[in-house]
């Protein structure tokens, strides 16, 4: 008896459209470069005036200061998403040091997706680049903050293997806190 193939449904003869395929660029920043440096402001100043940035902009000053001021900090580099020349993406990294493993760790301060290229994993792209940079200057660990209510970052953040910290359970688990000066 001779089998027919059967029928492909339509949804499984979907073609490769160029449209839907984005070249997104990922890179290091370079803080000198008046292209990047102005990426870099832009995203975080989009991020400070959303709310689950704080929906204040940044200050003139910021603005006008950090790139120079992260480009004289050897422990802070960034990683931005570029769509056809168009900054979308943004983390930002300080380096610290974990006493416990005398090494450094890598601190996953801002991270910035524009609200048009959420949805297509170009938060996981920069934080790839985001961990090899961090095992290239032999770090214990990658860690960031994340809102409670920000359920979508957090699942992100978990994709990516982030979860929650702590020694002892007995104990609970870490807060971050802050005292501002």
């Amino acid at each position: 008896m001779r089998r027919w193939p059967r029928p492909v449904r339509a949804a499984s003869r979907r073609r490769f459209t160029p449209h839907r395929a984005r070249v997104i660029d990922i890179a290091k920043a370079d803080y000198r470069d008046p292209v990047h440096a102005q990426a870099v402001v832009t995203l975080l100043d989009a991020y400070a005036r959303d709310p689950a940035g704080g929906g204040t902009p940044l200050a003139a000053q910021v603005l006008a200061g950090l790139p120079a001021a992260l480009a004289a900090r050897p422990q802070a580099f960034s990683v931005l998403a570029f769509d056809q020349g168009q900054p979308v993406g943004l983390v930002n990294c300080i380096e610290g040091f974990s006493t416990f493993a005398c090494r450094p760790l890598v601190n996953v301060h801002d991270v910035v997706v524009l609200a048009s290229h959420r949805g297509q994993r170009v938060a996981q792209r920069m934080l790839a680049l985001v961990e090899a940079e961090a095992r290239v200057r032999g770090a214990c660990k990658l860690t960031l903050e994340v809102l409670s209510g920000n359920r979508s970052a957090l699942r992100a953040y978990e994709r990516e293997g982030f979860g929650g910290y702590q020694l002892d359970p007995a104990f609970g688990s870490a807060l971050f806190l802050q005292k501002k000066l």
